[in-house]
């Protein structure tokens, strides 16, 4: 069950349900430990293949391709960059602030006509409400994304 806390955005001015990571991430050992409980794969096999996997798809998004993994998602190459005002003034490596990976989950078309996509499941999900004061325990969070938003005085 995921989790999530009430927050509130001082710029804007509203509050805002904000999901909450909680305890340590799920390591590739315990995941190649799970897959190898559902599969004919060894848990070795399991962790050697995982453990190539971003150099395999670093080396495919390096040629300008997008890397699609069946029913999980997509996975390709995005820039975070600044404009300029003219043709002369454009240079690739001054503009470039930030190379990312931007990750699309696989969706899938329902008979209902709906699509689901892939992790999300939202039928299956029941969000835990915490207080406003926990901590999000995410290593792989940026201190920056919580850039303007602060914890509601009043919670």
């Amino acid at each position: 069950m995921p989790f999530y806390k009430k927050s509130y955005n001082k710029q804007q001015g509203v509050y805002y349900p904000r999901a909450v990571v909680q305890g340590k991430p799920v390591e590739t050992e315990t995941i190649a430990k799970d897959l190898a409980k559902i599969s004919t794969v060894s848990n070795s096999d399991v962790q050697a293949v995982l453990g190539d996997i971003a150099g395999v798809m670093h080396t495919r998004m390096a040629q300008g391709k997008s890397v699609h993994i069946k029913g999980l998602g997509y996975f390709r190459y995005t820039l975070d960059t600044v404009g300029v005002d003219s043709l002369e003034a454009f240079d690739f490596e001054k503009q470039v602030k930030a190379v990312r990976v931007e990750f699309i989950p696989e969706r899938t078309k329902l008979a209902n006509g709906t699509y689901t996509r892939a992790l999300v499941d939202s039928d299956q999900l029941e969000w835990i409400e915490l207080s406003p004061e926990t901590k999000d325990s995410d290593p792989a969070q940026d201190d920056d994304d919580d850039e303007g938003v602060t914890e509601d005085p009043l919670a």
